[in-house]
């Protein structure tokens, strides 16, 4: 019993030493209005709340941020307003920033509350962000894709539904349900507010605001306060964290394939694999990202976003939220792989038939509005030098030289699949363009479509990423071959036939 009162005393005496030892925990100042948020919300929606614990906004007030270093700070802004500065960043500061821009903002528990967070409420402390943000093609996926007759056509005919009727398939156009499911879920919708409905909760009746176009995280969102765009799609709500924008599991929402395969690509890379087996090892939240000590092989991040140093704090890259920073080309084939808009919005692009597309269907280049030859060669540049932290130039210019023939290669074999769908349409075997009929919508015409948007694409980028075995039978180079001669049989045989 003795030795059992002994032992109980030790494990208290030295539980007590460990607590007095242990540094006292952090002290986080929060507004009374998200004091009062918090009050509910850990009960209501604890899971929400507890990301939100977990993040950098929970634990570091602006002013704190802004007394870092400046290539350590997560803040852009050189000011920030005096009511959010000694305070973290919490419920209130994010939802009830700029209530007379937002028309879903309501009267809550004495606050007006707004529901969607955006761009514009984050500019309070991350304005050059926003700004870079903004001039990204992926802010304005949503009109990009729903504003352009020709890209639209084709999402009308993959999300359209269908009965079979009198030996036809008759189509029934989608609605805005099934294309907020669909294309809708990566492009963004619109997020409307029709007014506002009572419901019952744990606190009485209340109104909230009826949202059409909600749930959304689309890149390319329209939000109530007329802001394009989300934040949230990368660094996902309620944590907002680095670690997770940084991660290629992230971009895999949206990057998955066949038409834009760059995870599938990336994990059966080179770098894909020493991800894969030492990202457990890797500080994924330092600021700056130090290549060779903080991570050693590229994520998504390391090449079109983060900010990237040298160990001795040497700038690789800046820090960027337009992604076509270091972008020359635009891969995804819309027909053919071609140089980077200059404009984020896509929209305004005419080929030389006047269509809204950034090549001819011959591959020639709507020039006006794509890049020129020096600024590829900048942005090229730029691309390099993150490359260029692990490996040798040889090495590096090896790779663009593969990457340009399989450019040219790509290209080639689209004009090659576009010629023949050419002569079907000139041949009345199918109704294209120049029948004002949508070219997507007839069986042979979706073999032309995966000609360039799934196996010319898949090669592009598998030669872009270092994946080459995922662009030569998994879904590239031997596909583009197969489906070509598909096409060529195809219309040999229904010419036979005539």
């Amino acid at each position: 019993m003795r030795k059992l009162i002994a032992g109980l005393l030790a494990a208290g005496l030295l539980a007590a030493v460990s607590v007095l030892a242990a540094p006292p925990k952090k002290q986080t100042t929060l507004s009374a209005a998200t004091q009062e948020c918090l009050s509910c919300h850990r009960e209501l929606t604890p899971g929400l709340v507890r990301d939100w614990e977990n993040s950098r906004h929970a634990r570091v007030t602006p002013r704190e941020g802004l007394k870092k270093a400046r290539l350590e700070r997560r803040i852009s802004n050189e000011k920030i307003a005096p009511a959010l500065m000694g305070t973290v960043v919490g419920c209130a500061e994010c939802h009830t920033q700029n209530p007379g821009d937002h028309k879903d903002t309501f009267e809550h528990n004495g606050y007006q509350v707004h529901v969607v967070v955006t761009p514009r409420d984050c500019a309070a402390c991350h304005s050059l962000e926003v700004e870079q943000y903004g001039q990204n093609i992926m802010a304005r996926a949503y009109g990009n894709l729903m504003h352009n007759p020709v890209y639209r056509s084709l999402a009308e005919d993959v999300n359209a539904s269908a009965s079979f009727r009198e030996k036809r398939l008759q189509l029934t156009k989608p609605d805005d349900l099934t294309n907020a499911d669909s294309c809708l879920f990566c492009h963004g919708t619109v997020v409307e507010v029709q007014g506002l409905k009572s419901r019952e909760t744990a606190q009485g009746e209340m109104e909230f605001p009826v949202l059409t176009g909600w749930p959304s995280q689309g890149v390319g969102r329209v939000n109530p306060d007329g802001t394009l765009g989300s934040c949230s799609p990368c660094h996902s709500r309620h944590g907002y964290s680095i670690e997770v924008a940084r991660k290629p599991d992230t971009c895999s929402k949206c990057h998955k394939g066949p038409d834009v395969p760059a995870y599938p690509v990336y994990q059966v890379s080179k770098h894909g694999s020493l991800y894969a087996s030492q990202n457990k090892d890797w500080d994924l939240k330092a600021v700056p990202w130090k290549v060779g000590k903080d991570f050693n092989a590229p994520t998504c991040a390391a090449c079109h976003v983060s900010l990237i140093t040298g160990d001795g704090g040497k700038v690789v890259a800046e820090r960027t939220h337009r992604m076509n920073d270091r972008l020359p080309w635009r891969l995804f084939g819309l027909i053919y792989a071609h140089s980077h808009p200059k404009e984020a919005d896509t929209t305004v692009i005419r080929n030389k038939a006047g269509l809204p597309l950034p090549t001819h269907f011959s591959g020639e280049e709507a020039t006006p509005f794509l890049i020129d030859e020096k600024e590829k060669a900048r942005r090229h540049q730029k691309l390099q030098e993150v490359c260029l932290s692990c490996h040798s130039q040889s090495w590096v210019n090896g790779h663009f030289q593969r990457l340009d023939r399989a450019i040219q290669t790509t290209n080639q074999m689209t004009l090659a699949a576009t010629e023949v769908m050419s002569a079907i349409w000139a041949e009345g075997l199918a109704q294209g363009l120049a029948q004002n009929a949508s070219p997507f919508d007839e069986a042979v015409e979706k073999k032309w479509i995966e000609q360039w948007l799934f196996y010319a694409n898949s090669t592009r980028l598998a030669s872009a990423m270092m994946g080459a075995d995922y662009g030569v039978f998994a879904n590239g180079r031997w596909y583009l071959r197969k489906n070509l001669q598909e096409l060529v049989e195809w219309l040999g045989e229904i010419e036979k036939r005539r």
